[in-house]
């Protein structure tokens, strides 16, 4: 698995350069604003809300009275950090939701995109088939809702292990790789779907090659230093991954 990641760190690279080759930047910049200005409010409300959610909760199950009343800085210090863990995996699950919201959105950009970035590798004159086109998309709204309702289920066991003492403290980890995975998926999908993949198929082959997914979600996750190039960077660079693949 971490050779394939290294792969997609790698494809993320030759995605900044094949961008700036093939001029493809009118096609990120719209999208990203559009993305980055709709990513700040919803961050902003994420975490507003998220704190908010855990001080009701504290408050109605007596907590805080509880820890005063008990006066030890160890349990103070256990469920401070419960608290912390909680609140990170619902950001996460609060991101989840707004990054399929965004997914299915911009499916039709996305697909043309993925579309455009293959015939350029393969030399070919790129024509918009409408009736592919909307196959694509389809198939991207279908399996964002479909990923989008696993995830959530994942993320409530992850939830409640954040109660557990101790072990709870990684769960943010492991819920970062898994939003990493998913959000692979389907970044690596709108390639494998023209390959003649089916969607059972397709989710198959990432389940056989987690990093390739992992590696692509990663890097969108640190790619939003600069928010604005995440969406588009994340499906050229798939896009290569597959075709990489493909050749190999």
């Amino acid at each position: 698995m971490l050779k394939e990641i290294v792969i997609t760190i790698q494809s993320w690279g030759a995605a900044h350069r094949f961008i700036r080759e093939h001029k493809l930047f009118r096609w990120i910049l719209i999208p990203g604003i559009i993305y980055t200005i709709l990513f700040i409010f919803s961050m902003i409300f994420f975490f507003r809300s998220t704190t908010d959610f855990v001080s009701w909760a504290s408050e109605k199950l007596w907590i805080e009275g509880w820890l005063q009343k008990q006066r030890s800085e160890w349990l103070s210090f256990l469920f401070m950090m419960a608290g912390m863990m909680f609140q990170l995996v619902l950001v996460f699950f609060y991101f989840s939701l707004f990054k399929y919201i965004t997914l299915i959105i911009g499916s039709p950009l996305f697909a043309y995109l993925s579309e455009k970035t293959e015939a350029i590798i393969e030399g070919k004159e790129h024509e918009l088939n409408r009736k592919d086109l909307s196959r694509d998309v389809w198939r991207s709204i279908r399996l964002s809702l479909r990923n989008a309702g696993w995830q959530s289920v994942y993320l409530f066991a992850i939830l409640l292990l954040t109660l557990i003492p101790v072990v709870g403290w990684i769960t943010p980890v492991i819920a970062l790789l898994m939003e990493c995975y998913y959000f692979g998926c389907s970044m690596l999908d709108f390639s494998l779907s023209r390959n003649g993949f089916t969607a059972q198929q397709s989710m198959q082959f990432t389940g056989r090659h987690k990093g390739f997914a992992i590696g692509n979600g990663i890097l969108f996750y640190l790619l939003h230093v600069v928010v604005i190039l995440a969406p588009a960077y994340a499906i050229v660079a798939g896009t290569l991954t597959v075709h990489q693949v493909k050749n190999n």
